[in-house]
């Protein structure tokens, strides 16, 4: 069989992140993938988990068969619900303040339109 190249991508904490570019055999699977590589347990135990894997930000099953030039990546569990961390980050900007989305108003236009 013909072999394919893909890259492995972690993040063990925020903002750092860890790529690995791996050779492996063609119709191997994620989960094939994972266990040839030698991961720490943490990332291996999340890598089980099929939320945990994505190709190129996608999720998919530890059964999907990988292609060339494919991104596998392992995903860390949410910290905070993405709206919650919007409306704060809303909350500390808000809407009457020159900065983020509201940044660009029309004149005489209602506050965050």
């Amino acid at each position: 069989m013909a072999n394919i190249n893909i890259t492995l991508v972690y993040s063990p904490q925020p903002r750092d992140v860890v790529e690995l570019p791996l050779v492996v055999e063609e119709g191997s699977t994620a989960a094939q993938v994972l266990q040839a590589c030698n991961l720490p347990a943490q990332f291996a135990a999340q890598a089980k988990d099929s939320a945990g894997l994505g190709v190129w930000g996608r999720r998919i099953p530890p059964t999907h068969v990988l292609r060339d030039q494919d991104r596998l990546e392992i995903c860390r569990p949410l910290t905070v619900d993405p709206k919650v961390a919007r409306r704060e980050r809303f909350t500390s900007q808000g809407a009457k303040k020159a900065a983020g989305l509201f940044s660009k108003r029309r004149v005489g236009a209602k506050a965050g339109y």
